[in-house]
């Protein structure tokens, strides 16, 4: 456990004014109860390079493409 960590937010809870010290209780509170969902990235490794080179070029071109343009009446 980072330590330094603890100490800089304990730093910080000490000057604020109580009520916000109460919301950061309840933040660490709910976080402390989040379930960590998903599958860790060692378990993952085994998929590295499976995709051919010319798909993730392909997959590439697209995603520069599409995340360049702005469609200002799409709100």
């Amino acid at each position: 456990m980072d330590t330094h960590i603890i100490d800089e937010v304990i730093e910080q809870l000490k000057v604020m004014p109580q009520h916000l010290q109460w919301q950061v209780l309840e933040f660490v509170r709910a976080l402390a109860k989040t379930e960590v969902r998903g599958t860790p990235g060692q378990k993952l490794l085994q998929f590295a390079g499976s995709i051919p080179a010319d798909d993730l070029q392909l997959m590439r071109e697209a995603i520069e493409q599409d995340c360049e343009q702005l469609d200002v009446d799409e709100w």
